[in-house]
């Protein structure tokens, strides 16, 4: 069966990914009420359209949030602090970097008492080292607004680099491309 990433036959999840200060898994029970501070934060959702209204997205959330092919809980000392998505684009946001389908698309989400400690950055290298290795030879694309400053040094740390800009959602977007490294050998 083909998975959302790829298209391609793909195994979902894979085992829990460990750095040295977190674990990305699988999404679980326990995760709701971190899922929801996340989506309903005023600051979190500075830049992706505001935040949801808390009593409808509790109303709407699953008891197990988010458990998908491509999406990341990412895990700090027992407790979810983020999560972590590669998912293609659609036709419709398709950038064409990848000419034969969507290109797999990094997205990230955390809650704001742990922003600034590098949590974002090494979960993210995690994600796409893991991509990487499961899907060689794919790029792999972001898009942020240039306003979020914070989301465009992650990109840039990241490796990402610059394919366009554009307005859209009221904002100018920065959209970058991670190329696939060269294998080693």
């Amino acid at each position: 069966m083909p998975d959302e990433i790829t298209g391609q036959p793909a195994t979902w999840p894979p085992d829990p990914i460990s750095t040295e200060r977190l674990v990305l898994r699988e999404s679980e029970a326990r995760d709701r009420p971190a899922v929801i501070e996340l989506f309903t934060s005023a600051e979190v959702g500075t830049y992706i359209g505001g935040p949801r209204p808390r009593a409808e997205f509790e109303r709407a959330l699953p008891g197990t949030p988010g458990r998908r092919p491509g999406l990341f809980v990412v895990e700090l000392d027992g407790a979810m602090i983020g999560t972590i998505e590669l998912n293609r684009r659609d036709a419709e946001h398709r950038s064409h970097v990848r000419p034969d389908s969507g290109e797999a698309e990094l997205g990230y989400l955390f809650l704001p008492e742990v922003w600034g400690h590098g949590y974002a950055a090494e979960a993210c290298a995690a994600a796409l080292d893991w991509f990487a290795g499961a899907f060689p030879g794919e790029p792999v694309v972001l898009c942020t607004q240039t306003a979020n400053l914070r989301s465009m040094r992650l990109a840039a740390k990241l490796g990402f680099t610059e394919v366009q800009r554009f307005k859209e959602w009221g904002a100018e977007q920065w959209f970058g491309v991670r190329s696939p490294r060269a294998p080693d050998g």
